[in-house]
């Protein structure tokens, strides 16, 4: 079972999250962005804004901007923020986020093949199901559930591609069980408008093995599924809880958060056992 949770409190002043699966790999939060910062320079795969692609990463970002951010050059933009807060171009991956970052969920996993750590920041304010016709964006758009995935191991490029899959499926997998809708059609969603994901891999031979898949049906695939979904509903949970509650919501006696978790319960493997033992539950009623 996997378990995700909130690191960063900034009352607490816990702004700092040092991994427990792949030494030396650190998360922190900083002002309007959080530092995703590699021990090593690692091989990296994502559809980040800035830095995206197949190369090689020293360190990724997941920059905060408002929901009203024109975004007409978001390339420009995140260089000129990766300029103001010191750190160098080369190697770096930018993602954007309208999420506060304080919402961001953590979990790890060490399969004994290999250490795996993922983060990300989630909300479903603009959900959207692949798959049929609806709007399309004219432009680019601040990410909405944004996974960073971190593997200490050595994978192929093939295995690469095959654990963003999974990480894909298990995002779908945590919307499809929180019961989150597209606004447009009331399906069950895939994921958002605006998504984006960043795997980085060490290349370490400490493991002693090379991974040449990934999918659902090995342990490497599997971790990521229950490390991803996990995160997802946390971030997610996080999120909706702190939401203020719409006054017409109330006056129409409606349920104005489709997901009431506080943020600081454990997300985890258990909730798709939950959802069925609660449907079979109102079916015998």
């Amino acid at each position: 079972m996997s378990e995700a949770r909130i690191p960063f409190s900034l009352k607490a002043g816990e702004k700092l999250y040092s991994s427990a699966v792949w030494p030396g790999l650190v998360l922190e939060w900083r002002r309007e962005h959080l530092l995703l910062e590699f021990p090593a320079e690692a091989e990296g795969l994502s559809s980040a804004v800035y830095g995206g692609g197949m190369v090689r990463l020293k360190r990724a970002v997941n920059q905060f901007v408002s929901r009203d951010y024109e975004c007409s050059n978001p390339v420009r933009d995140m260089e000129i923020k990766l300029r103001e807060w010191g750190y160098p171009l080369e190697g770096c991956a930018g993602l954007m986020t309208a999420v506060p970052l304080e919402h961001a969920a953590v979990a790890e996993e060490d399969t004994g093949s290999a250490g795996i750590f993922c983060c990300v920041t989630a909300a479903s304010g603009n959900a959207a199901r692949a798959g049929v016709e609806r709007s399309v964006l004219a432009a680019y758009r601040p990410g909405t559930i944004n996974i960073m995935l971190g593997i200490d191991g050595r994978l192929t490029p093939s295995a690469m591609v095959n654990a963003v899959m999974t990480a894909a499926e298990a995002k779908a997998a945590a919307l499809a069980d929180l019961g989150v809708t597209d606004p447009e059609n009331g399906l069950i969603a895939t994921g958002t408008t605006t998504d984006a994901v960043l795997l980085a891999v060490s290349g370490s031979g400490r493991y002693g093995a090379e991974h040449v898949y990934a999918g659902t049906a090995t342990d490497l695939g599997g971790a990521i599924g229950r490390l991803v979904y996990a995160a997802v509903t946390a971030s997610l949970r996080s999120a909706k809880a702190a939401q203020p509650v719409k006054p017409s919501a109330l006056a129409s006696g409606q349920d104005p958060e489709p997901v009431a978790i506080a943020p600081e319960q454990p997300a985890s493997m258990s909730a798709p056992a939950e959802a069925a033992a609660s449907q079979r539950g109102k079916g015998s009623q």
